[in-house]
């Protein structure tokens, strides 16, 4: 497998669940500053011109959640959903949140071309952000952490989809210490040898 990203992105929750899987891949860095998503090139890998995409045996695969659940389909060993039902359910109801709710309002902080055209659209938008992303924290802080991880004490996949959108609060302009239990999730998720592999390439 071959992941296209970005460091900082949601792309890397892609990579952390690889590493958790303990499934070899080949790690290819999209230059965003330079503008390399916008390009044919690159197009031709994911003509939405975002990252993360994952290159497989059988095609190529866009979109966080749908790639999460690939690595946890191809590695069932590594234990990354939930074999009950509705525990199932669950972690599925906190990642589609972060995909329909609390990545498009960190969005709106940077990519307000995505919804505007005007400059004081812009910078409205971006003002919103930081009630925005707390409001979501929030509710992720009440609702979202079963304990140290979304389910409680078991890792799923919805982890490093949390893990990754949480590491952007600060930049949001949200102060974190308000929020204690996302504190001790971030904590824990530090402290998983994925993560720190995914820092030590400079992903994070």
């Amino acid at each position: 497998m071959t992941l296209h990203y970005a460091p900082g992105t949601i792309s890397i929750a892609t990579a952390i669940a690889l590493f958790d899987a303990d499934l070899p891949f080949k790690a290819i860095k999209v230059d965003f500053g330079s503008g390399e998503q916008t390009r044919p090139a690159y197009h031709r890998i994911n003509p939405k011109g975002r990252v993360p995409a994952l290159e497989t045996g059988q095609g190529i695969l866009t979109e966080t959640g749908a790639l999460l659940e690939y690595v946890a389909a191809t590695a069932p060993e590594a234990g990354l959903v939930p074999q009950s039902v509705v525990e199932a359910a669950r972690m599925r109801e906190v990642m589609y949140y972060l995909a329909s709710t609390m990545h498009v309002n960190h969005a709106h902080r940077m990519r307000g071309s995505r919804w505007a055209t005007r400059q004081e659209s812009f910078d409205d938008m971006a003002a919103k952000v930081p009630e925005t992303m707390a409001e979501s924290a929030a509710h992720i802080e009440a609702h979202g952490l079963a304990g140290p991880y979304v389910l409680g004490d078991a890792f799923s996949i919805a982890d490093p989809y949390l893990f990754v959108i949480c590491n952007w609060l600060g930049g949001d302009g949200v102060d974190t210490s308000a929020f204690p239990r996302i504190s001790a999730f971030m904590d824990a998720m530090n402290a998983r040898t994925s993560v720190q592999k995914a820092r030590a390439k400079g992903m994070i």
